[in-house]
């Protein structure tokens, strides 16, 4: 899979909700996603500057690609009975998608 873009999703818990969103998300959401999404870039929170704020990002080949892995995603019973829990956790949330400038390849290699 050639990595033709990056999604980059910041969710904004309520304040102090963080840590339980990351806990939430190691036990019940990362593994799920990992096996559907694919390509995880990073997973990060933020310590200076926007609090509270947890910001992950996706690779993938194309939107089509995204519309698809996101689709069975969204359709996981598991995924389903996970967002019922992290829901009431997050104020906001947005996603960027990234598009490579035309110079850069990623030192890292696809899964």
């Amino acid at each position: 899979m050639k990595i033709m873009l990056v999604e980059q999703r910041t969710y904004t818990t309520h304040p102090g909700k963080w840590r339980d969103y990351l806990s939430l998300y190691e036990k019940e959401g990362l593994q799920i996603q990992q096996r559907i999404l694919g390509r995880m870039v990073g997973y990060y929170f933020t310590d200076i500057g926007e609090l509270n704020q947890i910001v992950h990002m996706w690779a993938y080949e194309d939107l089509a690609d995204r519309t698809q892995r996101r689709g069975e995603l969204g359709k996981d019973a598991n995924w389903q009975a996970y967002v019922v829990k992290m829901l009431p956790l997050l104020q906001s949330q947005t996603s960027k998608i990234l598009i490579p400038a035309p110079f850069f390849e990623p030192t890292w290699k696809p899964l």
